[in-house]
C-alpha cells in the first residue's frame, strides 16, 4: 500500500507519541530582532523576483491532465506534479520533537548545541570579502535505538528496517535521529574561527575551488544575528583580508575552514570567488548521485538506507573539468532538507570536487515553498557574483528545474553559459513524470543540451563556451513530454534525444 503524504506525516506524529508520554514544550524568547535579508552585491540586470510562494506547474496545461493523473494510482506518485518527494516532507521540528520524545526543559539544556555550517561562498566587494555562512542550530536528543528502529520503520514506508543489511540500518538509524532534532530559535552563533584549508579534500582531487594554497585568512568572527525561529542562520558577513588575496587581484579561488566554537559539530570549508570567472551550478539527485525520486520506493531507500553511489562516470567528468579548468567554482545546490544535508555534503566531499553548497532551510518546510526554493537560491547566487557565467546541470525530473534553469537564462541575460539536463525519461522505464521544456523555445540550442549518459558531456571545451555536443541528436518539441495517453505535444513514447 502506498502512503500519502498527510498519511506519512500523521503517521510519523503517531510514533512519536507512541514511545513516550509528551510534556510541555519549552517557551522560546519572542524578543530578537529577525534579520534583515543577507546584503548581496547588486546585479546590474533590472529584474524583480517575485515573493516565495506556491505556483501551479501545470497551470497552462489543459486540465483533463490533472485527471489523468490524478487517475493512474500507484503507477504515478501523486506527487509528480510538484516533484518533491513525499518522503522530503512533513518533518517534525522543534517544539514537536521536545514534546513527542518527552523532554523536560533539564534535558534539553543539558544536551550538547550542534551546528549545520554549510559550505558558504564569499565575494568581493568594495568592502572586501563577504562569506554568506548560512546552516542551523540545533540539539539531537539521546534516542534509544529500540525507539529509532520504530520511528525509521515509518520513514522507510513499506520496507522494515530488519529487512536491512547491518549497514543500512545503521545508516537508517542514523538519518532518523538527524531528523527528530530541537532547532534552537533566537540564539547566537558562537565565535567562528576561519584558517586556510588545503587544496582538497579526502577524495584527492586537484582544483574544485581551491588549487592554489590559500595563504592567510585566520581569524575569529560573530555572526551579527541570532538564529530564526526555525533555528536558521543565513547572512553575508565581511572578513579582514589578514594575508587573503583581494578579489580583484586573483582569478583563482580562496578556501578557508571555517569551525564554530562551543559546538560539538559545525565545521565546514569557506569558498572565496572572484567577481569573475565559471561556476558550475549542480543539482545531486539522479545526475551526481543514484536516487530515483520518481519511483517511490526505491528513492526512500537510496535516500535513507543505502550507501549513495555516484550517477555512471560524472565523478571522472567533474575531476577533468576541475583539472583542466582550475579556477573553476563549484556550488551543489539541492533543494533536500537541511536535515538530511550532511549525507550529501559528504558524498560531495568523498566523491567530487570541493564546492559551497545550498540546501532547502527549514523556512521552507511544505510543498508550495519548496516549489520556489530553487529559484530563490539561484536568485541569491547570480545576484552575488553579477559578472560571472554560470553552467546549470540537473534532470529532467525536477519540474522546478524544467522552469527556472530557462528563466536564469532570460532573467540574467549573458550570465547562463549552458544549460545540461540528463533525460531521465529516456534512459530509465521507471521515470514517468512528465516534464515541460516549453522554456527552452526562444533559447539558442547552442546553449543547452538535453543529454542521456555521462559520457556526453565528456571533451566539451567548458573553457571556451562550448556547450552543445552536435553527436547527441535533440530533435525536440517545445511542450510537455512523456504524458500519458499523448496528451501534451509530445507522445507517451517520444523520448527526448532519439526518435523512436
Amino acid at each position: 500500500m502506498r502512503v500519502s503524504t498527510s498519511a506519512r506525516q500523521t503517521l510519523v506524529q503517531a510514533a512519536l507519541l507512541s514511545i513516550v508520554s509528551a510534556v510541555p514544550a519549552p517557551t522560546a524568547f519572542v524578543n530578537d530582532v529577525a534579520p534583515p535579508e543577507p546584503v548581496i552585491t547588486p546585479s546590474p540586470v533590472q529584474n524583480y523576483p517575485s515573493r516565495v510562494a506556491g505556483r501551479n506547474i501545470l497551470s497552462d496545461v489543459d486540465s483533463d491532465i490533472h485527471s489523468v493523473l490524478s487517475g493512474l494510482g500507484s503507477d504515478l506518485p501523486s506527487w509528480v506534479a510538484s516533484g518533491v518527494p513525499n518522503y522530503f516532507q512533513g518533518f517534525p521540528t522543534g517544539d514537536a520533537v521536545v514534546s513527542s520524545l518527552g523532554l523536560n526543559s533539564a534535558e534539553l539544556a543539558a544536551l550538547p548545541t550542534n551546528v549545520l555550517n554549510i559550505d558558504p561562498y564569499a565575494n568581493w566587494t568594495s568592502s572586501g570579502w563577504n562569506v554568506r555562512f548560512h546552516g542551523n542550530v540545533y540539539k539531537q536528543p539521546n534516542t534509544s535505538v529500540s525507539d529509532l528502529n520504530k520511528l525509521a520503520n515509518v520513514f522507510l514506508g513499506n520496507t522494515s528496517i530488519s529487512d536491512l543489511s547491518q549497514s543500512e540500518q545503521d545508516q537508517a538509524r542514523n538519518l532518523t535521529a538527524e531528523i527528530l532534532v530541537v532547532q534552537q530559535p533566537h540564539v547566537p552563533v558562537n565565535t567562528i574561527h576561519l584558517e586556510p584549508a588545503p587544496s582538497q579534500g579526502s577524495s584527492g582531487q586537484p582544483g574544485g575551488g581551491g588549487a592554489s594554497n590559500t595563504t592567510g585568512g585566520t581569524q575569529d568572527l560573530t555572526l551579527p544575528y541570532n538564529t530564526t525561529v526555525e533555528g536558521d542562520f543565513d547572512t553575508f558577513v565581511p572578513i579582514a583580508l589578514n594575508n587573503l588575496t583581494a578579489g580583484n587581484e586573483t582569478s583563482a579561488i580562496q578556501r578557508l575552514n571555517t569551525y564554530v566554537e562551543g559546538a560539538t559539530i559545525g565545521n565546514s570549508t569557506a569558498y572565496l570567488v572572484p567577481p569573475t570567472g565559471l561556476t558550475i551550478i549542480s543539482d545531486i539527485d539522479d545526475i551526481l548521485r543514484v536516487t530515483k525520486i520518481y519511483e517511490p520506493e526505491q528513492g526512500l531507500l537510496n535516500s535513507f538506507a543505502r550507501p549513495f553511489r555516484p550517477w555512471e562516470n560524472m565523478p571522472d567528468i567533474y575531476r577533468n573539468w576541475s583539472i583542466s579548468v582550475p579556477n573553476l567554482h563549484f556550488h551543489y545546490l539541492t533543494t533536500t532538507p537541511e536535515q538530511v544535508t550532511r549525507n550529501y555534503m559528504q558524498f560531495i566531499y568523498d566523491t567530487y570536487p570541493g564546492g559551497s553548497f545550498d540546501t532547502r532551510p527549514l523556512n521552507f518546510s511544505d510543498v508550495s515553498a519548496t516549489l520556489s526554493i530553487r529559484k530563490y537560491l539561484l536568485t541569491k547566487i547570480f545576484e552575488t557574483f553579477p559578472q560571472r557565467k554560470f553552467i546549470l546541470i540537473a534532470d529532467t525530473s525536477n519540474s522546478d528545474i524544467m522552469r527556472d534553469y530557462p528563466e536564469m537564462a532570460t532573467d540574467f541575460p549573458g550570465q547562463v553559459q549552458c544549460i545540461w539536463l540528463r533525460n531521465t525519461s529516456a534512459t530509465d522505464s521507471g521515470d514517468r513524470f512528465p516534464y515541460d521544456t516549453s522554456g527552452f523555445k526562444n533559447l539558442n540550442q547552442s546553449n543547452y543540451m538535453f543529454f542521456l549518459h555521462a559520457e556526453d558531456l565528456m571533451n566539451l571545451d567548458i573553457a571556451n563556451g562550448e556547450c552543445y555536443n552536435t553527436s547527441i541528436p535533440q530533435n525536440l518539441t517545445f511542450g510537455y513530454q512523456g504524458l500519458p495517453l499523448g496528451l501534451g505535444d509530445g507522445t507517451t513514447a517520444y523520448k527526448f534525444g532519439y526518435i523512436p
